[in-house]
């Protein structure tokens, strides 16, 4: 208890002395904030068409305007967030899922397990995402669900190769040995010693799956692959209002905007993770 505690006060120490840390969590949680109290902010159902008129330019009853089908632009970037958010964490979790096992077995078994969970990531590597992605949409079906599993894998390659590599430093490490020698079952080993002391670049790389994940899914909803009208996806969003940049900007420039907003926070605080969890950096911190 007492060194969770002191890792704690640490760690909160060096993010509030990190101003990227800072910033990226501060947007972040009002982010987070935003996307689950969607209801009571969005003053209109994401759904619901005005009377009013369609492609109404922003006022006080339409903040952001409305699209060409009437709907509030602001209500549905505010349900917007929950899809993004909902999407990017569930595309982290599936890579993470099948990354830091994988990773783990193939750099400590090497081996022919290591040749077969290498040759898995080296050809998941050698497409890029959204091609890949779209391909696996283009085949079963276009969805949400399809777009979280076809992007879930993809993002894993990348930590198999993070995870490995880590196992194999770590497997050459005195106390890694010393684990060996006594007798300790490898499953053990592996979730006692190894994994632990790779959880640093881990947590840095989940904050990158992140922004990837987003890009991507905005990607694929605007090529009419991913989210399906009427859900809010901002990348349905910016395909929607694509041909009316002249004649409307604002139905395309705010949920560009959002885009922008939670990619920026996501990428300042894994900046900051990474300086925060790097040993020199809290070396030079511990000197003050």
């Amino acid at each position: 208890m007492k060194k969770t505690k002191k890792w704690l006060r640490k760690y909160s120490r060096l993010a509030f002395q990190n101003k990227k840390a800072t910033i990226g969590l501060f947007l972040l949680i009002i982010l987070a904030m935003v996307a689950i109290f969607a209801p009571l902010i969005a003053p209109f159902r994401y759904d619901e068409m005005q009377t009013g008129g369609s492609l109404e330019f922003p006022s006080s009853n339409h903040l952001m305007g409305t699209d060409k089908y009437g709907r509030d632009i602001f209500s549905r970037v505010v349900y917007g967030t929950r899809i993004s958010f909902g999407i990017s964490l569930l595309v982290m979790l599936i890579a993470l899922l099948i990354g830091v096992p994988l990773g783990l077995f193939a750099g400590y078994y090497g081996g022919k397990v290591d040749a077969v969970i290498n040759g898995y990531a080296n050809t998941m590597l050698s497409f890029p995402w959204v091609l890949m992605a779209l391909l696996v949409t283009a085949i079963i079906g276009p969805g949400v669900k399809v777009v979280i599993i076809a992007l879930g894998i993809t993002n894993s390659a990348p930590l198999i190769r993070l995870v490995r590599g880590m196992t194999l430093s770590l497997r050459e490490r005195e106390f890694v040995k010393a684990a060996i020698s006594i007798g300790e079952k490898r499953i053990d080993i592996i979730g006692k010693y190894i994994l632990p002391n790779a959880t640093a670049p881990i947590i840095v790389n989940c904050t990158l799956i992140l922004s990837s994940a987003i890009l991507s899914e905005s990607a694929i909803s605007f090529l009419g692959y991913g989210t399906q009208p009427p859900t809010p996806s901002w990348g349905l969003m910016l395909s929607d209002s694509s041909n009316l940049i002249w004649t409307a900007p604002y139905a395309c420039i705010f949920p560009g905007l959002a885009i922008a907003l939670l990619v920026l926070a996501v990428n300042f605080f894994g900046d900051g993770l990474r300086d925060m969890l790097d040993p020199r950096f809290q070396g030079l911190v511990s000197q003050f």
